[in-house]
C-alpha cells in the first residue's frame, strides 16, 4: 500500500525572524510496508512538538548546531525532525507493532520512517489525552522539572522568578516551585497572561514585561528581599535584571534565550562582579542531561495531575499546514502553555 506524505520543509536558512512564508509544503509517495531484514517504523503523525530551539537549527551558522545531534543543522527542503506522538502503521522492529502508540522524534509531516536505533518509545496513555505526551509529559515536562529540583537546588520558603512564565516549560516550573513550598513570580508579555499566571496557576505575584520601564527596579519591587532563583528562559536585560537582585549564592537555570535567537547583535551582559561576590551559580542544561529522574519527574506529575494540583496548559493548532504559523508565532508570544501542532486525530 502506497500513500500520499505531505511534510512541511524550510525554503532557506533563516537568520532572523522565521515567516511563514520561510516554509512550504511538499509531497512524496511512500510506501506503507518495510522491506525484508530492516529494522525500521512507520509512523502516523497525530501530535507534534513546535518548539522555539529549532530556529537555531535552522541557521546558516549557530555554535548550537555542534554540540549535540538534536540541535543539528537543517538544511533547506529536507524534513525537519521534532517530538511528537504517533500510531505504528507498519513495523519490521520486533520492539513495535501495528497500532502501538508512540513518542519519540519524528517529523513536521503526516508520516516518518524511524530507522532502526531512532528515538522512538510506546506511549502508556494512563488515561491522558495524546497531547499530554507531547508536552507536560514529554521533554517541556522533563525540562521544567530537572531544571528546577536539579539544577536550581530548591529549598522550602525561597524566592523563585520565572520569566517566559506563561509559556511551556516556565509555566510548569512556577507550578512546581509553588508545590514545594517557594515564593514564585513570573513575567509575561500581557495582562491576559499576568492574569492567568496569578488566577489559574496560583503564582504569588506576576508582571506584564512590556510595561516596565526599567527591569532590575521593576525585580527590586516584586523581590525587596532579593532572589534566591532565577529560571531563565529569555536572556539578555532579563538575565542581567535578575542577577543584578539575586541574593547570595543564588542559582540561575539558563534553559533558553529566546529574546537573543532572532537578534544576533543583542546578548546579556549580567554584572560578573555580582556574580562573583554574590557567589552565584548560572548552569545551562538539557532535558537530556537529567533521564536519571524521568521515573520521578513522571510519577510526581501525573500525581499532580490526578490530584487537580497541577494546571496543564496547552496551545494546540490544527492541521499539517498550520505547523509555520504556529512557529512562527513562538517568536511572537503568541502561545500560552505547551505549543503543538494536531496533525492527525487517532
Amino acid at each position: 500500500m502506497e500513500v500520499t506524505n505531505r511534510y512541511v520543509v524550510m525554503r532557506n536558512h533563516i537568520d532572523g525572524t522565521p515567516q511563514e512564508s520561510d516554509f512550504e509544503l511538499k509531497t512524496e509517495a511512500l510506501s506503507l510496508s518495510i522491506e525484508p531484514g530492516k529494522k525500521e517504523v512507520i509512523v502516523k503523525i497525530l501530535c507534534l512538538s513546535i518548539d522555539p530551539y529549532q530556529l537555531n537549527r535552522m541557521k546558516q551558522k549557530s555554535s548550537t548546531q555542534e554540540t549535540t545531534s538534536v540541535a543539528r543543522a537543517v538544511k533547506p527542503f529536507e524534513a525537519i525532525d521534532a517530538h511528537g506522538v504517533g500510531r505504528v502503521v507498519a513495523s519490521g522492529n520486533p520492539a513495535f507493532k501495528e497500532d502501538d502508540l508512540v513518542a519519540g522524534l519524528l517529523t513536521w509531516g503526516e508520516y516518518c520512517t524511524v530507522k532502526e536505533g531512532g528515538l522512538l518509545n510506546k506511549v502508556d496513555n494512563i488515561g491522558f489525552p495524546i497531547s499530554h505526551h507531547v508536552g507536560v509529559l514529554a521533554f517541556s515536562g522533563l525540562t521544567a522539572y530537572a531544571g528546577f529540583f536539579e539544577v536550581c537546588k530548591p529549598k522550602k520558603g525561597e524566592k523563585v522568578f520565572v520569566s517566559a512564565a506563561s509559556g511551556s516549560v516556565g509555566n510548569l516550573v512556577g507550578q512546581y516551585a509553588k508545590l514545594f513550598g517557594c515564593y514564585v513570580v513570573g513575567c509575561a508579555g500581557s495582562q491576559k497572561k499576568v492574569d492567568l499566571l496569578k488566577e489559574k496557576l496560583g503564582f504569588d505575584e506576576a508582571f506584564n514585561y512590556k510595561e516596565e520601564t526599567d527591569l532590575k527596579s521593576a525585580l527590586k519591587r516584586y523581590f525587596p528581599d532579593g532572589i534566591d532563583i532565577y529560571f531563565d528562559n529569555v536572556g539578555a536585560e532579563m538575565l542581567e535584571a535578575a542577577v543584578e537582585n539575586m541574593n547570595t549564592f543564588g542559582r540561575v537555570a539558563v534553559c533558553g534565550v529566546i529574546s537573543e535567537y532572532t537578534d544576533k547583535g543583542r546578548r546579556a551582559a549580567p554584572n560578573m562582579v555580582d556574580v562573583i561576590y554574590k557567589r552565584i551559580t548560572m548552569q545551562g542544561f538539557l532535558a537530556g542531561d537529567h533521564m536519571k529522574v524521568y521515573k520521578d519527574f513522571i510519577s510526581d506529575t501525573v500525581e499532580h495531575i490526578q490530584a487537580g494540583k497541577l494546571q496543564v496548559l496547552e496551545d494546540i493548532s490544527h492541521g499539517l499546514e498550520s505547523i509555520p504559523s504556529a512557529f512562527v508565532g513562538l517568536f511572537r508570544g503568541d502561545n500560552i502553555g505547551k505549543k503543538m501542532v494536531q496533525v492527525a486525530d487517532d
